[in-house]
């Protein structure tokens, strides 16, 4: 039986890092879904052979890439930077201030090339998910979580006397008020 990647020659239709070729599923979530199961492993492959980069960094072009509307979280980016090492796809290309910078290896490049169509269509939805986005919708989730962070810091510590409750009641509703005029 040949394997390819790890994957059985018999499940046609799936390309070798998982997930099923030109199914680009948009529904679920709060944003659609943008990738199916093992489309990262694609991005990280291009983006490395482009670039050896740091997870961070991969972590930060996928999320510019994308508008905003995409950032894998560290517990995706690095655990699949260390998949790929394992299957001889990326290595360690040495790094500053211990952190990995990973490069491309031949065998990783053999598996884009052989993937090309699949490569492609997920850069594709990657794009007009970019396309879409609003470049205001980041800098505005930012701010609310900022707003979130500081309002549960400050009613964490306890011990607010009333007028400390009616000022940050009415900061809030000033708030409201200024967006409503925008």
């Amino acid at each position: 039986m040949h394997r390819h990647f790890g994957i059985h020659r018999e499940h046609r239709g799936r390309h070798p890092f998982g997930g099923r070729m030109g199914h680009g599923h948009r529904g679920g979530g709060r944003t659609g879904r943008l990738l199916d199961h093992g489309d990262l492993r694609f991005i990280i492959l291009a983006m490395v052979k482009e670039k050896p980069s740091h997870g961070y960094e991969l972590m930060r072009d996928l999320e510019e890439r994308t508008g905003g509307v995409y950032r894998p979280s560290p517990g995706v980016i690095y655990p699949t930077l260390a998949l790929l090492e394992d299957e001889g796809h990326v290595r360690q290309a040495g790094g500053e201030s211990g952190r990995k910078l990973y490069e491309i290896t031949p065998a990783g490049e053999a598996a884009l090339a052989a993937n090309a169509a699949a490569v492609e269509a997920v850069f594709a939805r990657l794009s007009a998910a970019g396309a879409e986005a609003s470049p205001v919708r980041p800098r505005v989730e930012r701010a609310m979580q900022n707003l979130r962070v500081a309002l549960s810091l400050r009613l964490r510590t306890g011990g607010l006397a009333e007028p400390q409750i009616d000022a940050i009641a009415a900061a809030i509703d000033e708030a409201a008020a200024k967006i409503e005029r925008v």
